[in-house]
């Protein structure tokens, strides 16, 4: 997909806010191939900066960041810049915080791994026309795995309480652990 082929019109200022340096430079490059004049924040605050002082036309802003929720970032993009087309990503989706982020101003909403396909086709959907489906989407198993993985993080690498949490046998929850993840 190149930037020719993109309609983006005449404002192409991106905002990506996520706290994962390499998965945000990585994204950044991408985005910049296709047109877009990239800004990046690696916080709550430096989103929040940067949505008061230069609000951008597109946003991609993830859920939960080390400082607080995304969310604040797209509330407040949605005051400064209503026609702004915002994208929420995460790596712990959930029906109530799609819900949320729609509600707050979100255009739409991915789970992670996402990647610079799905952001542009989000970005750049209508509202009258839902984005084509990914080409190439995780299967069900690794979903799973994802979501078990983030839980353990989370729980500080705790088995017990990472099971519990799960609600989960914790000799169950350690043997899907010591494997390696499912493609």
């Amino acid at each position: 997909m190149d930037q020719e082929s993109l309609d983006l019109g005449p404002d192409r200022t991106l905002l990506l806010v996520d706290d994962d340096e390499a998965f945000v430079k990585r994204l950044a490059k991408a985005m910049e191939k296709r047109g877009f004049e990239v800004e990046t924040a690696e916080s709550v605050a430096a989103g929040r900066a940067v949505a008061t002082a230069r609000p951008p036309a597109y946003a991609v802003v993830d859920l939960r960041l080390e400082d607080g929720n995304g969310l604040d970032v797209v509330e407040l993009l949605r005051e400064r810049r209503p026609d702004a087309r915002i994208v929420v990503l995460t790596g712990y989706g959930a029906i109530a915080t799609a819900v949320a982020a729609v509600k707050i101003g979100a255009t739409d909403y991915l789970a992670k791994p996402a990647d610079a396909t799905d952001v542009t086709n989000a970005l750049l959907a209508r509202k009258d026309e839902l984005p084509p489906p990914p080409d190439n989407p995780m299967s069900a198993d690794r979903v799973r795995w994802e979501h078990i993985q983030r839980v353990y993080e989370l729980c500080e690498r705790n088995v017990s309480e990472t099971a519990r949490r799960l609600n989960m046998h914790r000799r169950t929850l350690q043997r899907i652990l010591a494997k390696r993840s499912p493609k």
